[in-house]
């Protein structure tokens, strides 16, 4: 049998496609790429919900896929299916629709209906799930870097997201797990990891108290630690996030790691203590923002405030000197007035991002945002985008010229043309020209120029 598999979202849609690949490869499966012409048997369609551009994509990719290979077995999973079930039950081109929590599942509930051909639809409410869902060692790698998934979940509810509702609540993985692994990805020579999760700041604070003194009796911290506050719910109690990373630095062949999206709050100045003294840590944090406005952030129901911001970022900036920040930012939200777009304007522009990613705010059925008031004109939204993107590229591009006639490390990646491109500690991304073939080698590289956001340098 032949299996096509179309990932849709984030890195740890990615990291969960690549597991339940995995486990049709051991049985005998053979993967298809995704370009390939040739006939699938089974087409999964790991589905994203962030946006409803990304659920009107899922049902496209599902469509399509249905119409490629009409003998095929099309299963819809993922985020899209978790909050709209019923939605997708409904489209003829699907034969199976699981949820969340059924992924790790997925080949025994093809082989069952298969062999049945009955129970099309098994979606569990994964508001009520228990303990994270391990799907054990991966091996999924993004270039040459691999992700490895932390957590899943997450529990601040704001006010225009859908991920809470089809991920549900904090779920931990137990970091003996992740080490474990780590350990086994570096025997490939993989050099680099990233973390992801739905919501990594949170690792950690589902676990017991006896869980938590247990993991840091294993792992040589004092035992006897148990302090929370809970108006600092990311930063305190047993075993957290920061915890982990320091028992990541310790795997010796793993020479870089990459935190994925961290809300502000997890910053704090014992946090960056602990950070700066481990030395694989990559110096690029993208901070979640998503706007510069404290009237725009209290009706998103973000937990911080524009000073709060500023201080983890002074923080973070006074620990790495050359530290790159990106982030991401809602135009137009409901509410927003031309007078609170300036505040985040002027509020990015101090900050000087690296780079911003920037979205147009779009109504998220059966989020509070969706009836608040106040709706903002499309128009503004196009231009509000524009003029942030224009910001970024500025900001990009100042960046990558204090660069020239420096040295950077760069791990070198993949092959683009006559050039072979890689990333810094910061990820800057960076082009050298030559014939050599230089995939999962960290070099040193001279900055020679910067044009069009492209950095190009010389061995």
């Amino acid at each position: 049998m032949k299996a096509k598999f179309i990932t849709l979202g984030c890195k740890t849609n990615q990291y969960e496609s690549n597991a339940m690949e995995q486990s049709f490869k051991k049985d005998g499966i053979e993967i298809l790429p995704i370009d390939s012409e040739e006939a699938a048997d089974i087409c999964v369609v790991n589905t994203c919900s962030v946006t409803n551009v990304a659920e009107r994509k899922s049902r496209q990719m599902l469509r399509r896929e249905k119409q490629q290979n009409p003998d095929a077995i099309v299963i819809a999973c993922g985020c899209y299916v978790q909050v709209a079930q019923k939605e997708v039950e409904a489209m003829p081109e699907v034969d199976i629709v699981i949820g969340i929590n059924e992924k790790k599942h997925l080949l025994e509930i093809v082989k069952e209906y298969i062999a049945n051909r009955n129970e099309k639809s098994r979606v569990s409410d994964v508001m009520h799930k228990q303990g994270f869902e391990d799907f054990g060692t991966t091996t999924y790698t993004e270039l040459n870097r691999a992700v490895i998934k932390i957590q899943d979940g997450c529990d601040r509810f704001c006010t225009y997201c859908i991920i809470p509702y089809a991920r549900g609540k904090v779920r931990s993985r137990n970091p003996h797990s992740i080490l474990t692994e780590i350990e086994e990805i570096a025997k490939t020579g993989i050099k680099e990891v990233v973390l992801t999760g739905i919501h990594i700041a949170s690792y950690g604070k589902d676990f017991s108290k006896e869980e938590g003194e247990q993991y840091r009796k294993d792992f040589g911290y004092s035992a006897d630690y148990s302090a929370f506050d809970p108006r600092e719910d990311l930063t305190s109690g047993a075993f957290r996030l920061i915890d982990l990373v320091e028992q990541m630095n310790k795997i010796d062949s793993i020479e870089r790691i990459r935190l994925g999206s961290i809300e502000p709050k997890w910053i704090t100045e014992e946090v960056i203590d602990r950070l700066v003294k481990c030395e694989k840590v990559c110096d690029h944090f993208h901070l979640s923002l998503q706007s510069g406005c404290d009237e725009t952030l209290e009706r998103m129901k973000r937990r911080y405030t524009t000073e709060d911001f500023r201080k983890s970022v002074a923080l973070l900036r006074k620990a790495f000197p050359k530290v790159a920040l990106t982030t991401d930012i809602i135009v137009g939200f409901p509410g927003e007035t031309d007078e609170e777009f300036e505040k985040t304007y002027k509020f990015l522009s101090e900050i000087k991002f690296y780079k911003m990613h920037v979205f147009k705010y779009s109504p998220r059925r059966g989020t509070i945002a969706e009836n608040l008031p106040n709706q903002v004109d499309g128009n503004i939204k196009e231009e509000r985008s524009r003029r942030l993107i224009e910001l970024s590229d500025n900001n990009e591009n100042g960046y990558n010229q204090e660069l020239i006639g420096k040295s950077v490390d760069v791990l070198f990646e993949e092959r683009e043309g006559k050039y072979f491109k890689g990333h810094t500690t910061n990820y800057v991304l960076v082009k050298v020209e030559t014939k050599e073939n230089l995939e999962n080698q960290i070099l040193p590289v001279e900055i020679l120029e910067t044009k069009n956001l492209e950095t190009i340098g010389k061995i």
